[in-house]
């Protein structure tokens, strides 16, 4: 039995451009989504009620993502720290209002095509390659307020028109693609990937469902485009993972947590991977009142234009329990469900869970026999900094170690795993909840919620650590 991490494993780390970059109104950037999102716990609660203005209110909230950590200006400093640690891949995403300011340009905003021009070439100096998302959480503020988001069919073409023009750009540089950061998180939460919220509970699922139609047809034309311009390249699709546990053997709760898993884990992956809807879907569609606006030769283009691989990002597990009126439950990540008795949470709550990461792995690998991508995984925990200026992470290091351990033995199953990016490399600002306290990093930044700090960066002891088990190939962790 082969316990070791092949050769060429990519290590590394991940982020997003909207959680690290700053910048939000220079180098002729738009406004996104991303802009208008108000930091603090109780952004996720705001931002699923109808009406949301997509507005920015300075003198009630703040919004810590227009600085963020400033990598905009500071990332040939953060790259040479990747370096040090060794990282052989980084992920990060373009913001597609950097090259198209409104979504509805003729042509790219060429200062935005030149900064990540230059940030790709500081990543190759030192052998690191690029994994690139072209669509995470951020899109034109002007597509959500003036079309309604991905309801709207117009924005396949639009959002054709920018995968094309960054994979004629970067086409020598970029080599690792995906279209769309956790698709099927618009299940719970559709406003930051999909651009609104629903209107009514009423047609809360025909709006939903309409809108993922839109981005299959999108993300079947990105695949054919990088294939045009880019054939030696690999693109994937990108899903939030994780297993679904029925609360105990009694076989409604079995089949509860069926119905739960298929359409959280294989539903948007199903379309993307076999290119086709799964039969499941369909009793979801009557039971909900779905009728899908399919045009013609939209089925053929899935089918056609299939992703090279799933990347996935992977937090917790969640229990499901049919009846869930008397349990306690457990929020964490962007969906809920009932607590799990065997298992530990995080400071946010979310249920911390190693071997779901390898049963995923395996449920995934087992359905689709596609190499697999772990482009997200990673512990958000307040950090101390001591005295001396130490940050004393070990609870990270135990989780990121445990992971890595799941990581290893699904490999040992069989599993065909390209890589394993922490989430959050470098401290950020949060995606759920707009906050800097909720700190992921292996390098700390010195920027707090009410926006004081130096963005000073400095090593924490996981640091280290993570650079040993790059060094290593997993040898030692």
């Amino acid at each position: 039995m082969n316990k070791k991490f092949p050769e060429g494993f990519l290590w590394g780390g991940a982020t997003a451009a909207n959680q690290i970059e700053g910048g939000w109104n220079e180098g002729n950037k738009g406004l996104s989504i991303a802009d208008v999102l108000p930091g603090g716990k109780e952004r996720l609660k705001l931002l699923k009620e109808p009406g949301f203005t997509f507005e920015i209110d300075k003198e009630k909230y703040n919004y810590p993502n227009h600085e963020a950590i400033d990598f905009y200006h500071r990332y040939k400093e953060d790259i040479a720290l990747f370096a040090e640690m060794g990282f052989k891949a980084f992920r990060l995403s373009i913001a597609w209002t950097r090259i198209f300011p409104n979504g509805t340009e003729s042509e790219p905003n060429e200062e935005g095509i030149v900064f990540y021009d230059q940030v790709f070439d500081e990543l190759h100096k030192y052998g690191i390659e690029p994994v690139v998302t072209i669509s995470h959480y951020e899109m034109p503020l002007h597509l959500a307020k003036e079309y309604g988001g991905w309801r709207n069919r117009e924005l396949v073409a639009l959002f054709e028109r920018y995968a094309r023009a960054i994979f004629e750009r970067y086409k020598e540089k970029v080599k690792y693609w995906m279209t769309f950061n956790e698709i099927n998180g618009a299940l719970h939460f559709p406003l930051m990937s999909m651009g609104f919220v629903p209107e009514s509970e009423e047609t809360k699922y025909q709006e939903l469902f309409q809108a993922f139609h839109h981005q299959f047809v999108a993300s079947s034309l990105a695949v054919k485009a990088c294939r045009e311009i880019i054939p030696d390249a690999k693109i994937g699709c990108m899903i939030l993972a994780a297993p679904v546990y029925p609360y105990d053997c009694n076989p409604e709760n079995v089949m509860h947590a069926l119905e739960e898993e298929r359409l959280l884990n294989f539903f948007c992956a199903d379309v993307q991977v076999r290119g086709e809807y799964p039969p499941f879907i369909q009793r979801v569609f009557d039971e909900r009142g779905v009728k899908l606006d399919i045009r013609e030769g939209d089925l053929e283009l899935i089918k056609e234009h299939t992703v090279d691989y799933i990347g996935l990002s992977y937090y917790m597990s969640v229990t499901q329990k049919k009846d869930k009126t008397d349990d306690e439950r457990i929020f964490g990540n962007v969906f809920d469900g009932v607590k799990n008795p065997f298992l530990k949470a995080s400071d946010w709550g979310w249920e911390i869970d190693p071997t779901g990461l390898r049963i995923i792995l395996n449920r995934l690998y087992d359905r689709y026999r596609v190499p697999l991508f772990i482009v997200e995984n990673g512990l958000g925990a307040y950090d101390k900094v001591e005295e001396d200026g130490s940050i004393h992470d070990d609870y990270r290091i135990d989780y990121l170690r445990r992971h890595i351990e799941a990581a290893r033995e699904a490999i040992a199953d069989g599993v065909d795993l390209l890589g394993y990016l922490v989430w959050g490399c470098i401290d950020l600002v949060s995606a759920s909840t707009g906050e800097f306290s909720k700190r992921y990093g292996l390098i700390y930044v010195d920027r707090h919620d009410d926006g004081s700090g130096t963005l000073e960066r400095k090593k924490k002891k996981s640091f280290d650590w993570y650079q040993t088990v790059i060094a290593t190939n997993g040898e030692q962790i």
